[in-house]
């Protein structure tokens, strides 16, 4: 049952989905269930949904349907992506660079092509998380493959200079490819304005269900085959096609490409609301991400002298949930890389909060969370021998 009291404040790992969306993919579970590549018509009023979705998911970020290829989530368009392409252009090179701040599912298999004898180039970034450019083109070497750079990031909510990197790329002859899951369906993107030549995205994160995915792949770029098998994606990505869950990412990109302008002139001022709130009422905290180039719904901070778990512990009592960094790394409880790529120090990253806002949540919402956060960090900061009042 529903709690109607329930604050849900971690729309950044995933989303409630829109009714819309449920209502689009109830058919294919209940009346189109057939196998999509059978040659019958069950099969292939499956396969038509698929088509549709395929066209929809395309238009939200300007690209053509038979460039895109559904996966079953931004890991896995990561892992594609990265490995992939690099394993389909090695006779070019073995040479990729990408940035310390990027999302695990793209510097972990980065860490394996390197034992089969890929080189890295892991670039710095400033202390709101801006990868340099210039520090990009002085990375490309003859034997450059691949750029991969993020467009916002999942933590921070910093976006990156995506347009200028992909210029200095393709005057490089490089491909680039850029993780979107923190972008695609949130805010305005067009890989074709951007120069993006293969784009991760995912539909949990745009109020469609989770367990589906894309990864665009513009034509003409080569790409190696992710699970091998059947005909499944044109061959390149190989497995039963996920129909209800493409059914429904379809009608959440068509959704969100109609209302997120919307959405986001109302959650910028829920963002604003909510930094001014915390940083008017503690002290000793700090704002992470870049203020002028932010997520619409990112609020990323940082406490002095005590640890983010505790502080989600406390707030989960008031009925409000939040996240100490990124869903796939905070389960190993390790410090995030992001927040410690950004200068922050072990035990100021210790004591990271991210408030990531979604189009269900309201101004009271975020009035809720100012009223009882200063005193529950005023408790924590008794409790801690670090803290000296």
């Amino acid at each position: 049952m529903e709690n109607k009291n329930f604050i849900y404040l971690d729309n950044a790992s995933s989303t409630k989905a829109d009714d819309r969306v449920i209502e689009e993919m109830l058919p294919f579970i209940k009346e189109h269930y057939g196998n999509p590549s059978s040659v019958h018509q069950a099969g292939a009023d499956v396969r038509e949904g698929i088509e549709n979705a395929r066209v929809k998911v395309s238009e939200l970020i300007g690209a053509n349907p038979e460039e895109i290829y559904f996966t079953s989530c931004g890991s896995e368009s990561n892992n594609f992506a990265l490995i992939g392409i690099a394993e389909a252009n090695q006779s070019k090179g073995r040479h990729i660079i990408t940035s310390a701040i990027e999302h695990l599912s793209i510097l972990n298999p980065l860490k394996d092509l390197q034992k089969k004898g890929y080189e890295a180039s892991i670039l710095t970034v400033d202390k709101d998380g801006f990868v340099n450019p210039q520090d990009i083109k002085k990375a490309i070497r003859p034997d450059t493959i691949l750029i991969s750079i993020m467009h916002a990031n999942n933590e921070i909510g910093t976006i990156q200079k995506i347009k200028e990197i992909s210029e200095i790329a393709k005057s490089a002859g490089v491909i680039f490819h850029s993780d979107g899951v923190a972008t695609a369906g949130i805010i305005e993107l067009d890989v074709n304005e951007l120069g993006m030549d293969a784009l991760s995205f995912s539909s949990q994160q745009m109020y469609g269900p989770k367990g589906s995915a894309a990864l665009y792949v513009r034509k003409g770029v080569r790409i190696k085959p992710f699970i091998l098998g059947g005909v499944q994606e044109k061959g390149r990505r190989a497995g039963t096609e996920n129909a209800p869950g493409i059914a429904g990412f379809g009608k959440a990109c068509e959704i969100a490409k109609l209302e997120m302008k919307s959405i986001n002139e109302r959650l910028v001022i829920l963002r604003d609301k909510l930094i001014k709130g915390i940083m008017d009422n503690i002290k000793e905290v700090t704002l992470n991400g870049s203020m002028e180039s932010r997520l619409p719904g990112n609020v990323h901070v940082s406490f002095e002298y005590i640890e983010g778990e505790s502080i989600v512990l406390f707030l989960n009592m008031q009925g409000i949930t939040v996240a100490t960094g990124s869903s796939c790394a905070s389960q190993a409880l390790k410090v995030s890389h992001v927040c410690t790529s950004i200068g922050l120090s072990q035990a100021t990253a210790q004591g990271s909060i991210l408030f990531s806002i979604g189009k269900y949540n309201t101004e009271a919402d975020i009035e809720k969370v100012i009223e009882v956060l200063p005193p529950i960090i005023d408790k924590l900061r008794k409790m801690s021998p670090l803290y000296k009042g």
